[in-house]
């Protein structure tokens, strides 16, 4: 069946997107482009540049990028990153003026980049101090769930957040249910949820978003289980397919209803592409699963498999992807090493314009805060690199080359916006495009290659010409009259 909370979605940024089209580009002509560029070995990134006329043209052939706004695709949620115990941890450690600044930078629409879909765990995950849950040992009743330990850290930094991103989209992933509950009798090395406990880890979900809700903070979704096929020295634990759709439509889904929460939509598999369309097929075949279960989560961290995303929408045309989790420089040592460079901005970028083609409708990176040594982190050998790095010991941050590179999507396309058709002349600019609710056009560019490029962006047979250097990462704004 298709999944009504989705469409319903889809039939509110249609509304008001059709509304922005029939007011600009269907009944008017597109007058200039705004250009924001981040080019490498360039100390001042997303640099905004002078504004280039598009001039009627109906003759232009050869190296041209066409965008086509009434080629349209999926919905965008929005973008964001994961509130972890670390990100929160060295967010807590700066003082109140730099904690205001940082938060700013991340979710205000104009002085930042305006994050708008973000993560959090249920339990300790690897990027937190230590390891946590919120019960004691064999309460089955859940008589001893508290959140005391959240908010000592990610509870403050999420209400901060809440400050400047009202109507944030927050979700809650799973790296353990408590070890007393699963198989090996470990929150870490992988193990399985006893199938006795189902129904109590199901009510564990209802205690986290209750508990959640009465400090002020309400949820999108939640994910079933981080990484369900993975065996980890850190917070782990295994399902088949087949599990996490039982667990969703017989477990989870009907509690969640009980207690007020029918709302609350779940994903499944959040791993990695690779197998993504195996494992939605599994999940979703359980009966009853396409009610139960919204959409389908994965990660980046076994290559592109761009193509499995597309055959996924394919086969479950109205369950949203979600990209739940990636990160660069992962299991890197050393001091400062979580600072970034080009590499990792061409890695960011490539990958989130891959995933817009794909028909991805969220992108959410990993921790948002790290240190100087991408943690602090437990039970791993090492950290990874992140968009804002702190230095607690000078009470500073610094707002990364992975940032920026971020921002040229989350800044610019706007929830209720859709991806649009485009198309280039050469596989050396990657390209995708998408459509505000108001009609504005925005379309990123990157240029992954040593040489430079001048293509024609043409839409609705006008034209303006673009200069594209090496190695350089594009926004372009085509905004209404």
């Amino acid at each position: 069946m298709k999944n009504k909370g989705y469409k319903r979605l889809t039939r509110i940024a249609a509304a008001s997107l059709f509304l922005g089209l029939s007011l600009s580009l269907s009944a008017q002509t597109p007058n200039e482009v705004q250009i924001f560029q981040s080019v490498k070995g360039k100390s001042t990134m997303m640099e905004k540049l002078s504004p280039i006329k598009m001039v009627s043209d109906e003759s232009t052939e050869m190296e041209v990028i066409n965008i086509y706004p009434k080629i349209q695709y999926q919905l965008i949620l929005g973008f964001g990153g994961a509130f972890t115990e670390t990100s929160a941890y060295n967010y807590m450690q700066l003082s109140g003026p730099q904690r205001n600044k940082l938060i700013e930078s991340y979710f205000d629409k104009d002085k930042g980049i305006g994050l708008n879909f973000c993560r959090t765990h249920i339990n300790s995950a690897d990027f937190s101090v230590s390891e946590y849950n919120y019960v004691k040992d064999n309460d089955i009743e859940l008589k001893t769930f508290s959140i005391e330990r959240d908010n000592k850290y990610i509870i403050p930094m999420l209400k901060a957040a809440q400050k400047y991103a009202p109507n944030l989209y927050l979700f809650a992933s799973p790296w353990s249910p408590p070890a007393w509950m699963k198989s090996n009798n470990k929150l870490i090395n992988g193990g399985k949820l006893l199938p006795k406990y189902y129904d109590t880890w199901a009510r564990y979900f209802v205690k986290y978003l209750e508990a959640y809700k009465s400090e002020g903070i309400n949820f999108f979704g939640v994910t079933v289980q981080n990484e369900p096929r993975a065996i980890q020295t850190w917070e782990s634990c295994q399902y088949s397919g087949t599990d996490e759709g039982n667990f969703a439509t017989k477990y989870l889904k009907p509690q969640l209803k009980k207690a007020g929460f029918d709302n609350i939509k779940i994903m499944i598999w959040d791993h990695n592409k690779e197998r993504v369309l195996d494992r939605a097929s599994e999940s979703l075949a359980v009966p009853g699963a396409t009610n139960a279960i919204w959409g389908i989560a994965c990660h980046w961290y076994s290559g592109d498999h761009f193509d499995a995303l597309r055959m996924t929408h394919e086969k479950f045309p109205y369950k949203p992807i979600i990209l739940t989790e990636f990160c660069t420089g992962i299991e890197n040592k050393g001091p400062n090493f979580a600072a970034s460079n080009w590499d990792d901005v061409e890695s960011y970028s490539n990958e989130i314009i891959g995933d817009l083609n794909n028909y991805v409708s969220a992108i959410v990176d990993w921790n948002l805060v790290v240190d100087l040594n991408g943690g602090p982190y437990h039970n791993r050998t090492g950290g990874c690199k992140a968009q804002i790095v702190v230095d607690t010991a000078k009470n500073t941050f610094s707002l990364e080359p992975l940032y920026y590179a971020f921002g040229h999507f989350s800044k610019f396309i706007e929830r209720g916006a859709k991806r649009i058709g485009s198309s280039c002349y050469t596989d050396n600019l990657k390209v995708s495009s998408c459509i505000n609710p108001n009609g504005e056009v925005i379309v990123e560019v990157l240029n992954k290659s040593e040489k430079a490029a001048n293509p024609k962006l043409r839409i609705n047979n006008y034209s303006a010409s673009l200069n594209i250097p090496a190695k350089s990462l594009t926004t372009l704004v085509i905004p209404t009259k």
